[in-house]
């Protein structure tokens, strides 16, 4: 027996639904709507209520104890990155009328679905074909989607040929079994369900589409099913457009797929020490050095480097590998050595580190986990990084710093960061943003972030980019080994 469960992703060109009327406004927003067509309010109405949970009863008037119609405007104008001003411009009404997926732009995607696959070899099965290619096509363009995510991560895909693989692959037309019925040409294009049991994993596509190897008509197979493969690995929507995950359709894709930021959410999700060794050799080749080699080094090094950088009391903590450089403020000597010597609990390496005055605790992050220190002793045990309210399938950050002045703590992880408001103990809404929209001139993976006076310090390999965060420029470039006094 089967269990059903909701499609994790519904490719369309949004269909209205007649029995849908647009909204009925509150004076205030009827005045600030008087101008714009109906079509276009019943347009905006099904958009909204479909991807942005505006509430309607069940003759399409907005519930007045719900969000304002303005306001889930705005949610989606900032998803995609419009001007944020809650009326239906031009640009907003293109956005809505574009091929998309079926997915809410804005709700915890673990809502409707498992976060991933507990396992790292996965099965397949490709049932009922499509009209419209051979058959060794469909199996080949199906591998290579496959092979998109394959060579990113870990995973292994394994073609079954029985019904009974974890994700069933298969070309359907209208009502096909699963309570989520096709609806012809151009409407839905495919859906894909989340990790789990049952449905999980199963992805279709609709046969009364015309599906493509890559031509500039109809539908290309190969992008759709990366897309819906990334969704049946446990991947949400993402607000980059390079992103394969990016909610609506694009017939121009580069020939390397997947952004930086998939790999990286993939990677995150299925955990990047099982990822597959030649690509992270080939772009993390320092990785590859013998532990020994890392774990001593000389303090000034030309190509000295840290993973984490932290003030803690009167003193600064350079962390690297499983190594630890501590600066007292006030005295000229460095203390060094492994850091099991100055924290017995504390046996790995030190991904990110932050420091909170008011508390007089700074937090140590490892991969998933993270310690709060005080004194340099440890208090308690590591508490997950989910805490801190990322979603699930982020597993790991690549620095931390805590700005005094905002009240914020900000999470840095490849292009993308987030801010934490540590008086409200909430993620701040829109995040994650893009890092080079924020802090221009820090255009690389940053390993490590600390916070000085009005000045954030980004630590960039061998080199150090000082941030004026008041500015919002870099306002100067040093080595990270001088500030060791090197």
């Amino acid at each position: 027996m089967r269990v059903t469960l909701l499609p994790a992703c519904v490719l369309v060109l949004l269909v209205l639904d007649p029995g849908l009327t647009a909204p009925t406004l509150t004076p205030e927003e009827e005045s600030a709507r008087s101008l714009e067509p109906q079509s276009d309010l019943q347009l905006a109405t099904n958009y909204l209520h479909q991807f942005y949970n505006l509430q309607t009863d069940p003759l399409g008037r907005m519930r007045r104890s719900g969000l304002s119609f303005a306001s889930k405007v705005k949610d989606m104008q900032t998803f995609f990155g419009l001007n944020a001003t809650g009326a239906l411009d031009s640009d907003t009404l293109e956005v809505m009328r574009s091929p998309r997926c079926g997915v809410p732009d804005v709700e915890d995607y673990s809502h409707t679905q498992g976060t991933r696959w507990n396992k790292n070899v996965l099965t397949y099965s490709v049932g009922r074909y499509t009209r419209d290619l051979p058959r060794s096509a469909v199996d080949s363009l199906i591998q290579s989607a496959f092979n998109v995510w394959a060579r990113a991560s870990g995973l292994t895909f394994v073609r079954l040929r029985t019904n009974s693989a974890d994700i069933m692959v298969e070309f359907a037309t209208n009502a096909h079994g699963d309570f989520y019925p096709f609806d012809g040409p151009r409407g839905t294009l495919a859906h894909a369900f989340g990790p789990g049991l049952g449905a999980g994993g199963d992805t279709h596509f609709d046969d009364d589409e015309r599906w493509t190897a890559g031509e500039k008509t109809g539908f290309n197979l190969f992008v759709v099913a990366a897309h819906e493969f990334g969704h049946a690995l446990g991947l949400k929507h993402s607000r980059n457009p390079a992103s394969v995950m990016y909610p609506t359709y694009k017939m121009s894709r580069p020939s390397n797929l997947l952004s930086r930021e998939d790999v990286a959410n993939i990677n995150a999700l299925y955990s990047p020490l099982r990822a597959g060794t030649n690509y992270i050799l080939r772009n993390f080749p320092w990785l590859s050095r013998p532990l020994s080699s890392r774990l001593l080094q000389d303090r000034c090094a030309p190509d000295l480097t840290f993973d984490a950088v932290t003030t803690l009391g009167r003193a600064t903590f350079f962390f690297r590998d499983r190594y630890l450089w501590i600066k007292h403020n006030e005295q000229s000597d460095i203390k060094e050595g492994p850091i099991s010597n100055f924290m017995p609990k504390i046996k790995t390496s030190i991904d990110a580190a932050f420091w909170i005055p008011r508390r007089s605790a700074a937090y140590l992050i490892h991969e998933s986990s993270f310690w709060t220190v005080k004194g340099s002793v440890i208090k308690g045990k590591a508490r997950a990084l989910s805490f801190f309210g990322f979603p699930a399938w982020v597993r790991e950050v690549d620095a931390a710093v805590h700005v005094v002045k905002t009240g914020r703590t900000l999470f840095f992880m490849q292009n993308m960061y987030w801010s934490y408001n540590e008086n409200r103990k909430v993620m701040d809404f829109g995040y994650p943003k893009y890092i080079s929209e924020d802090f221009p001139g820090v255009n690389a993976t940053i390993n490590a972030a600390f916070s000085k006076e009005n000045f954030i310090y980004f630590f960039v390999g061998q080199q150090v980019y000082k941030f004026d965060y008041s500015l919002k420029h870099v306002v100067g470039v040093e080595t990270a080994n001088s500030w060791l006094g090197c």
